[in-house]
């Protein structure tokens, strides 16, 4: 669940908003509501790629698809946020250079991989705020798939599902990421976040601390992966895996790393760095959750931001303010960047006691120092992707 902070600007009720909009084009209420949520990293950034571990939680703010099945094989989904809707032929799948083409990735890539497809309509609305490090794309992408699969009812599992969303991201819309926010977008439990293992593609549930909240700060910078240097990143971490001879970075040992790295080109030994100290974070993060150890979380949540700041260099002067006035507050454990970077949101984790006073003063210094009325949302880990009948 996430609830917005008094400092934050009115959202939709995206749910509501999707089946009004429904109701008025159509005439009747829709047949089925899909929802699929975004997410917050909480360690483990620009590891999945990597072959490494993240610990993610999906969050409760989410995209709604009102929707009810068609006779033929077209697809029609007005979106709320923009006024020209998806409109395609399953027969004839083309790409564009709107926000339809995350639409027909998908479906391009269900079909790819050889699901059957039914033709539907419907309206999409959304509470997740775009480019702000949430994964409101992948959040989109498995609201389609789960759209697909509502009425075509095939054997809806979590790791193939996220895996045809990504296959769509780098064979149709050419972003080079990895697996982390489909994944988290469908297999999110509520009350727990999910140690992932990209190598064997494993997830195991860590329960988030008694007592915690994540604090989401949306900086309100807009971020955009292709244009920010993203697969640059992927291509810096290829090239310092090969140099080790491995597979991944996940394989190379902190101790080779230290003894071996001198022959490699700044750029891609930075890169390396980050990715193999913040495997070594996340997978004692993880344990600080399972023992309940916030401040040691909190701790390993600081020392990541700035492994990404200063080695992975995806940071911005707006998301370290945030993370250094979050930091200066009472009840914070710890900060960080969250997402792509180069903009976007950071998290904190916070103790619920102080949620209130935490939020008004990080936004208030963040005003003040920025020049840009933030965002916050305090969070809990919430379910993943659901149909509603």
């Amino acid at each position: 669940m996430c609830s917005l902070s008094r400092t934050a600007l009115s959202l939709l009720d995206a749910q509501r908003k999707a089946v009004q909009e429904f109701n008025e084009i159509f005439g009747e209420a829709p047949a089925l509501v899909v929802r699929a949520p975004g997410r917050v990293n909480l360690i483990g950034e620009h590891t999945d790629y990597n072959l490494g571990f993240s610990l993610p939680m999906a969050i409760g703010l989410s995209i709604w698809i009102a929707m009810r099945p068609r006779p033929d094989r077209r697809i029609w989904l007005q979106s709320t946020a923009f006024p020209d809707p998806a409109d395609f032929s399953l027969d004839d799948i083309y790409p564009v250079q709107n926000w339809s083409n995350y639409v027909r990735g998908v479906a391009w890539a269900l079909s790819e991989s050889g699901y059957k497809l039914h033709g539907w309509e419907g309206v999409l609305a959304s509470d997740l705020p775009v480019a702000a490090g949430l994964s409101s794309s992948a959040a989109l992408e498995i609201g389609i798939a789960r759209a697909f699969w509502a009425l075509s009812r095939w054997d809806w599992d979590h790791i193939a599902m996220a895996q045809v969303c990504n296959h769509s991201d780098r064979q149709w819309l050419g972003i080079q990421a990895g697996i982390l926010d489909q994944l988290i977008s469908t297999v999110g439990r509520r009350g727990y976040a999910f140690l992932f293992d990209f190598k064997n593609l494993t997830y195991h549930p860590a329960p988030l601390p008694a007592g915690t909240a994540v604090a989401v700060l949306d900086t309100r910078v807009d971020r955009g992966l292709v244009d920010s240097e993203y697969n640059t990143r992927v291509a810096e971490c290829a090239r310092a895996a090969a140099y080790f001879g491995a597979e991944s970075l996940r394989e190379v040992p902190q101790q080779d790393f230290r003894e071996k790295s001198g022959g490699l080109d700044e750029a891609a030994r930075r890169r390396a760095r980050h990715v193999i100290t913040e495997n070594a974070r996340t997978l004692a993060a993880a344990e600080c959750l399972q023992s309940g150890d916030a401040p040691g979380f909190g701790g390993l949540m600081t020392a990541s931001h700035i492994s990404l700041r200063d080695d992975y260099q995806v940071s911005c002067d707006e998301l370290d303010w945030m993370v250094d006035f979050s930091l200066e507050q009472p009840g914070c454990y710890g900060a960080r960047m969250t997402g792509g970077g180069f903009g976007g949101c950071a998290i904190a984790l916070i103790d619920e006691q102080y949620a209130g006073a935490f939020s008004d003063q990080v936004a208030g210094r963040y005003r003040r120092q920025a020049g840009i009325e933030p965002l916050v949302y305090l969070c809990q880990p919430a379910d993943g992707a659901e149909v509603l009948d």
